[in-house]
């Protein structure tokens, strides 16, 4: 089964040492993602990256300071909703949203080698 629709894709950048509430900050995105029942997000750990101060994040050998990307994919009204929440939640960071057209692909299971033998 394909079904296509338009979304909305949030991409948040961040560092791997940005805490909120004592945790990781991108452990309580999601946290707030699955609370707001966001359809999905998931975290990516980057191996170097800069921003808008061009201060290097990567990792070091006495602490880590890679860059994080969460990227959320969920229907226009739902980041709307989720975008303000998340930024009072960052010290500093990006937001970047943008417009998706969405494929969603699901495949029957394969029958099992037992069924109808």
């Amino acid at each position: 089964m394909r079904q296509n629709y338009r979304a909305r894709l949030l991409r948040i950048h961040i560092s791997e040492a940005d805490q909120f509430q004592g945790k990781p900050l991108y452990e309580a995105i999601v946290a707030k993602c699955r609370e707001l029942q966001i359809a999905g997000a998931t975290v990516l750990r980057g191996l170097e990256g800069y921003g808008e101060t061009a201060q290097i994040h990567k990792a070091h050998i006495t602490r880590s300071d890679r860059p994080i990307l969460i990227s959320i994919v969920d229907t226009a009204e739902n980041i709307a909703r989720l975008a303000p929440v998340v930024e009072q939640m960052m010290d500093t960071g990006l937001l970047a949203a943008s417009d998706v057209e969405v494929t969603r692909v699901q495949k029957d299971a394969a029958p099992s080698q037992t069924d109808g033998a």
